[in-house]
């Protein structure tokens, strides 16, 4: 009798503290998508500041609305400081900040390799550099070469969710949390936006299996 007092006990605390661990996962989760969205409001004022600068003319002898010169002639150095930062642990999202301004703005596509590589650091860098000159005057294989080389490819998430283990340092949430970007950033990458697409996903890969 005893032992199965103490059998319940236990199944009483592990129920507890399942439960604890899920509204703590909650409460964090509430609490990263609260920062993500005041990140997103914080980028989209300054986007509206900086758009509402054009607008005002604040780039003198510069038409915003075609992205051109009163001259006719695109003066990249006019432009340059409206490309976003470029940040190495988020490569997609910088590269699609850019080409939405790149689009409101009507920047030439031409020159969007040359708008573009003047904010790369790191790996990044060294890729365009390594580029022939025809490749880095071309928007798309440079975009390409850089999303490779970080590794930036359907495949390379899909392992990445799937081979992804727990460290011993960090704690149950943080893991379901990295696990749970893996799993979105495949998703993302193979264009996964219905029911239908991550059936398709999952049997796909499972048949490959």
């Amino acid at each position: 009798m005893n032992k199965e007092i103490r059998l319940k006990e236990m199944e009483r605390e592990r129920e507890r503290e399942e439960r604890e661990m899920q509204m703590q996962m909650q409460k964090e989760k509430e609490e990263r998508e609260m920062q993500m969205q005041m990140q997103r409001e914080k980028e989209a004022r300054e986007h509206e500041f900086r758009l509402k600068q054009l607008e005002l003319g604040v780039i003198k002898g510069s038409d915003p609305k075609i992205g051109l010169d009163t001259g006719g002639l695109f003066d990249v150095s006019k432009h340059v400081k409206f490309v976003p930062k470029f940040q190495e642990d988020n490569v997609e999202k910088f590269f699609n900040h850019f080409e939405k301004l790149g689009e409101q703005l009507k920047w030439p596509r031409d020159k969007w390799s040359i708008l573009i590589q003047s904010n790369f650091t790191g790996k990044a860098q060294e890729v365009y550099s390594a580029l022939s000159i025809e490749d880095s005057m071309d928007y798309d294989k440079v975009k390409k070469a850089i999303l490779q080389a970080y590794e930036l490819v359907p495949e390379a998430y899909r392992q990445k969710f799937r081979k992804y283990r727990k460290a011993d340092t960090q704690t149950y949430v943080e893991f379901a949390y990295q696990k749970e970007r893996h799993f979105d950033r495949w998703c993302a990458s193979k264009k996964v936006s219905t029911f239908d697409t991550l059936r398709q996903l999952m049997l796909v890969e499972e048949f490959k299996r």
